[in-house]
């Protein structure tokens, strides 16, 4: 009687195992690389023939030169292992200390903007790793980024309005830019008086 229910169990498990654990997640990366292989693949950007990046992880920008990302809660960098917030409330005195020195810090980038800093660009998100800023944010950063790279603010503006994909079904959510890409082709904007 042992032998026949222990039989029974090696069996059971084993073909459970080969369901649950070979078929099944076979099948669902068989469907996800058919129907939607860019998500499936990690929603990797890739330019001049590299992965720079996913269009879901944000990046940590330092150079002046370019749009400055959400700050991350998982500096130095942008870790997806280590995806949180920083479960500090608004009145922790160490986030405020945090939020006063990228204001600093943003402050010190472009010392002649005088225009409010939008909130997005002092305070982390909820997981770390958000790779939007809010159009606001983006239009803040114009006047540092046309100065340092001789590009008149104008052309700026309209990049950045290019890469407002709007809201999600047409009503759900802010409008946002996603850093990276508008990075990207920030890189492909020539420089100079012919421009202007």
């Amino acid at each position: 009687m042992l032998k026949k229910h222990l039989r029974i169990s090696i069996i059971l498990s084993g073909t459970l195992t080969l369901i649950v654990g070979i078929a099944y997640p076979l099948l669902v990366t068989g469907i996800a690389q058919v129907f939607f292989p860019f998500q499936a693949d990690g929603s990797l950007i890739v330019s001049n023939g590299q992965a720079v990046g996913s269009a879901l992880i944000g990046q940590s920008f330092t150079n002046p030169e370019y749009f400055f990302g959400r700050p991350s809660a998982t500096s130095p960098s942008y870790n997806a292992g280590a995806s949180a917030g920083s479960n500090l409330g608004p009145l922790n005195p160490a986030y405020l200390r945090s939020v006063r020195d990228r204001m600093r810090a943003l402050q010190l980038a472009d010392s002649g903007n005088r225009a409010s800093v939008p909130v997005d660009l002092v305070t982390a998100s909820g997981s770390g790793l958000d790779p939007h800023i809010s159009v606001a944010a983006a239009l803040y950063q114009v006047p540092r980024v046309a100065r340092l790279r001789d590009v008149p603010e104008d052309s700026l503006r309209a990049l950045v309005n290019a890469h407002r994909p709007g809201r999600q079904m047409g009503f759900l959510g802010e409008e946002r830019v996603n850093v990276l890409m508008l990075n990207l082709a920030l890189d492909g904007v020539r420089t100079g008086p012919e421009d202007r």
